[in-house]
C-alpha cells in the first residue's frame, strides 16, 4: 500500500503536520519497551493520540496529559478553573470527552471539585492509564499504524 492511499498514513500526516519526519527510529523502537516510555518520550503521546483516534478512544491520553499540566499548577486561580475544565470535559456524566471510570472516583471528584487539590484526579488519571497500558497500547504496537512507521524509519536508516 503506497502512501498516498494509506488512510493511516494521511491522518498521521494531517495530524501531526510532518512529526514522522522528525521521530527517530531510536524513539519509535523505545515505545515497545514499555508503555511510560512511550508517554513520556517526546513524541510519543501525539502519534499514540493519532493512532488512539482511529479507535475513537483519544479522550484516554488527552485526559492524561491534561492531567499532567493540572499537576504542575501553583495558582489556585487557575487550578480551579482547569479543575472545572476536566470536570465538564471528561468527568462529568455525558460530558463531551468522557472517560471510563467507576462510579466512585467520579464521585469523589464531584466531592471536591468546589477545592480542588493538586492531586484530586489522580485516582481517575491512574485508572486511565491503566486502561490505555492494558488494552489499547499492546494494540497500538500490534497496529499496522505503528508497524508503518517502524518501518519507514528503518528503511530511512537503512
Amino acid at each position: 500500500m503506497s502512501p498516498n492511499t494509506c488512510w493511516l498514513c494521511k491522518i498521521f500526516r494531517a495530524e501531526e503536520n510532518g512529526i514522522s519526519s522528525k521521530v527517530s527510529l531510536e524513539e519509535v523502537l523505545q515505545w515497545s519497551q514499555s508503555f511510560e516510555k512511550l508517554v513520556t518520550s517526546k513524541y510519543g503521546p501525539m502519534i499514540y493520540k493519532t493512532y488512539l483516534k482511529t479507535e475513537h478512544s483519544d479522550e484516554n491520553i488527552e485526559f492524561w496529559l491534561a492531567c499532567e499540566v493540572y499537576k504542575k499548577i501553583t495558582s489556585q486561580k487557575k487550578r480551579i478553573s482547569m479543575a472545572r475544565n476536566l470536570f465538564t470535559s471528561y468527568i462529568q456524566p455525558q460530558a463531551p470527552n468522557e472517560i471510563n471510570i467507576d462510579s466512585p472516583v467520579r464521585n469523589a471528584i464531584i466531592r471536591n471539585i468546589q477545592e480542588p487539590t493538586q492531586s484530586c484526579f489522580d485516582e481517575a488519571q491512574r485508572i486511565i492509564y491503566m486502561h490505555m497500558e492494558r488494552d489499547s497500547y499492546p494494540r497500538f504496537l500490534e497496529s499496522q499504524f505503528y508497524q508503518q512507521l517502524k518501518h519507514s524509519l528503518q528503511t530511512n536508516d537503512n
